[in-house]
């Protein structure tokens, strides 16, 4: 009767524990989406912003807020992926791997200012790019990656040793087994580090302000000679992502309509966070169910 009842206790205090975190959430989101979303309309999403003039927009930022994300997952994810499985697969108990697992929990912990101010010295002076998308890029990489890394590893360790040694036992390689079997079990906890780190992405600002920059030159969307100044592929131009722009309309701006932009780009980036989860848990489970013929 007594462990019936300390197991009911514990069950309620579960249940309260999840509830608390579900309410702060969606407290959190609805306070945002309520005074933010009434603001959102197409131009406020595809004009520029403004300095000193009432009714700018978000959508320069919108823009490098997407692009930075993909240079910086194009970097993140295979290297991420790779160095997984290799600390889940092939790499041996030793010195050198217990180093190298010591300095990916050091990083992980790291400030993202930290991460900023080594960027600024490396990506930015050191390389010459001056305040970019790329040296951005860089510097998101360099906080994403080592949780890349973790989740790629316990990913790939979690898959039933069973189908493992199936797979050896039929005469496939080492390679082949990782490349048929393990991934495409893992693919699910995968596409959720993929989703964790991208949205880290959309998130950080410290980092950006050392590296990106605050601020965006006009951008030629007709333009797309990835080597021109105003072209809005060229990496090597200065670009506030919107978390970063949210940072600056709320410190710095001299607009009188600072409100509705603020609420408004917060709106927004809420907005494209959620989004961007949904799909790519619904594109991960039609991969998973393709790469394991567990789905049509």
């Amino acid at each position: 009767m007594k462990v019936r009842t300390a197991d009911n206790v514990a069950t309620v205090f579960f249940w309260l524990a999840a509830l608390t975190i579900i309410a702060i959430l969606a407290s959190l989101i609805g306070y945002v989406l309520y005074h933010g979303a009434k603001e959102i309309d197409l131009d406020f999403l595809t004009k520029p912003a403004q300095n000193l003039r009432a009714g700018g927009g978000v959508g320069p930022q919108l823009f490098n807020s997407f692009y930075i994300l993909v240079l910086s997952m194009s970097v993140t994810v295979p290297i991420g992926l790779l160095a997984g499985i290799y600390l889940a697969e092939y790499a041996k108990r030793g010195f050198v791997t217990g180093m190298v697992r010591l300095c990916i929990e050091a990083l992980t912990s790291l400030p993202s200012i930290v991460v900023g101010l080594f960027g600024l010295l490396v990506f930015v002076n050191f390389t010459g790019w001056g305040y970019s998308l790329m040296s951005g890029a860089l510097a998101l990489t360099v906080i994403n990656l080592p949780l890349m890394v973790r989740i790629s590893e316990e990913a790939v360790r979690s898959v039933p040793g069973e189908l493992k040694e199936g797979s050896l036992a039929l005469g496939a390689t080492r390679w082949q087994t990782v490349i048929r079997v393990l991934i495409p079990v893992a693919l699910p906890a995968l596409i959720t580090g993929v989703i964790i780190t991208a949205g880290r992405v959309f998130g950080e600002a410290a980092a950006l302000l050392y590296t990106a920059g605050i601020s965006s030159p006009p951008l030629n969307f007709s333009n797309w000679d990835i080597t021109s100044p105003a072209s809005p592929l060229n990496p090597f131009r200065p670009a506030a992502t919107l978390a970063v722009h949210i940072w600056k309309i709320n410190s710095e701006a001299l607009i009188p309509d600072v409100r509705r932009v603020a609420d408004g780009s917060a709106a927004v980036l809420i907005l494209v966070v959620i989004t961007f989860n949904i799909l790519a848990r619904w594109v991960g489970r039609i991969i998973h169910g393709k790469m394991t013929a567990s789905g049509r």
